[in-house]
């Protein structure tokens, strides 16, 4: 019984519970942002030996409190492989893995994953509840996303194509083929247009205007989708205020 007291208030602890709990978030918080700030100036040319160490000191040292924590909380985990699979436990996860793999300059990008983290902060200033509601809309709404999902992969392929007979006899460097074709059909599609490759016969371009009209759909559509899903589960809480959601 005592072990399974402990392991509750080690739980409370971790999860931000209480002023303790709260301290030791804010804490691992500020750790966040420390290993974010060193994986930023260790990239500064000539950076003093001296530096460069201290910052790798730095960084290990980081790594080692976040690996502790992980095992400390799959040792406190009612279920830890349930807690390891799950969201919380795979960011938490992620904090840690890439360092684990590595310590090297390739894969600082992938260390600055550990400011997934700072999603628990919503738990220590109640706003998990606003979490939740984002992710039952979500889930509400992720069969018409799937289906949409689908028709605007088909629609950048056949954007793809459509430019390539258009473009290739003109551009043969830039529309080589219908792969490097996809590249313009997805950032016209998403209204992105970097420019890097653009249509210059009159065929492509028509055809291209006739693209971005469709495009502002793929932008519109999902974004109309899951407001609406806010919408209702906005209504939804304001109806039952206890958060019932069965």
């Amino acid at each position: 019984m005592r072990r399974a007291d402990t392991r509750a208030a080690l739980r409370d602890l971790l999860d931000g519970e209480g002023p303790a709990g709260r301290a030791f978030g804010l804490a691992l918080s500020g750790l966040i942002f420390a290993s974010a700030l060193i994986i930023a100036v260790e990239t500064v040319p000539d950076l003093p030996r001296w530096a460069a160490r201290g910052l790798s000191l730095a960084e290990i040292v980081i790594l080692a409190v976040f690996t502790v924590e992980y095992l400390a909380r799959l040792w406190a985990a009612e279920r830890p492989l349930r807690y390891a699979l799950s969201f919380w436990g795979l960011v938490d996860l992620l904090a840690i893995l890439p360092g684990l793999l590595l310590l090297a300059p390739d894969w600082a990008a992938l260390r600055v994953l550990r400011l997934l983290r700072l999603l628990r902060l919503l738990k220590m200033f109640r706003a998990d509840r606003s979490l939740a509601r984002l992710v039952r809309a979500l889930a509400s709404c992720r069969g018409d996303l799937a289906v949409f999902g689908f028709l605007s992969l088909c629609m950048a392929y056949l954007s793809a194509v459509g430019i390539y007979h258009f473009e290739n006899a003109a551009q043969p460097e830039a529309f080589a083929s219908i792969p490097h074709a996809l590249w313009w059909a997805i950032a016209t599609l998403t209204t992105v247009g970097y420019g890097d490759v653009y249509p210059v016969t009159t065929g492509g371009q028509i055809f291209t205007a006739c693209i971005l009209l469709v495009g502002l759909g793929v932008v519109a559509v999902p974004a109309g989708l899951v407001t609406a899903a806010l919408l209702s589960e906005f209504q939804s809480d304001n109806e039952n205020p206890r958060g019932d959601h069965g």
